[in-house]
């Protein structure tokens, strides 16, 4: 009797072994066909306070990305919160392939250490010359040496919270204006960024002909043309053309509605 029991219960932890071994193997399968799918996507290196802040953000677009991560806890939070991720150093060049980073979009080095985040930079740029890189900045010093290693560009948050925590005291209500159009999600008003890929109905018509303002009641800010050059308050005689990136505020579906209209899908 005692010996069946035994072995009665080594069969039972052999199965739920075995069986927890497969759904882990089935799991990372699923990962990596889910990962190898991955294009025009965004790369999202440390997964601290300002990696989640970032990661909620462009979740919420909703447009696709994938997290790497090296701390066991952190990879149990990034699971819970059901984003892709990939568990390794993003310093090497194995774990940004894994991330399929030759058809990313745009990557974020947010580790805590600047000299990790050059890492990242010079072998994510090695890897995928014309990916977008922004980077988290401790050392305001460092700043020179993660944009001469390819970053676009670099950023402070000590500094940004500082100048917006200035901006609150001596301009509140501009802040307040900013923070409801910017940040706040299902509000009546909403500013976004729509980039002009192809001609449509308007383009090459006077912003006044456009319909952009009367069908729509969006309001065009500014205009950034595909040389860079930013013409802000645009007149009503400038022309939208094929490259321009129409920075526009107003209700959030007629903006989806205008996204729609330059061949661009929301979904």
């Amino acid at each position: 009797m005692g010996v069946g029991f035994v072995f009665y219960m080594f069969g039972t932890i052999t199965k739920v072994m075995v069986e927890g071994q497969f759904r882990r193997l089935l799991g990372r399968r699923k990962l990596e066909k889910q990962l190898a799918a991955l294009k025009d996507h965004y790369i999202i290196c440390g997964y601290g306070r300002i990696g989640q802040i970032i990661s909620r953000e462009i979740a919420k677009k909703p447009l696709p990305l994938v997290i790497i991560e090296k701390s066991p806890d952190l990879i149990k939070t990034i699971e819970e919160q059901g984003h892709l991720f990939i568990e390794g150093d993003a310093t090497q060049e194995d774990t940004l392939l894994k991330a399929n980073i030759q058809k990313a979009k745009g990557l974020v080095a947010t580790v805590s250490s600047d000299a990790d985040n050059v890492y990242i930079i010079l072998t994510a740029r090695g890897l995928n010359p014309g990916l977008y890189i922004m980077a988290r900045v401790v050392d305001e010093e460092a700043e020179r040496n993660l944009l001469q290693a390819g970053a676009n560009r670099v950023i402070s948050p000590y500094h940004i919270g500082a100048r917006k925590m200035a901006q609150v005291i001596l301009r509140p209500a501009v802040t307040d204006f900013i923070e409801v159009a910017v940040h706040r999600g299902g509000m009546e008003l909403q500013i976004e960024e729509i980039p002009v890929r192809a001609p449509s109905r308007v383009t090459e018509v006077p912003l006044k002909e456009s319909g952009i303002r009367q069908e729509l009641g969006l309001i065009i800010i500014a205009i950034q043309r595909a040389s860079g050059e930013m013409l802000y308050n645009p007149p009503p005689d400038a022309r939208i053309q094929v490259g321009d990136i129409l920075i526009a505020m107003g209700d959030p579906q007629n903006l989806n509605k205008l996204e729609k209209m330059l061949g661009i899908s929301t979904a």
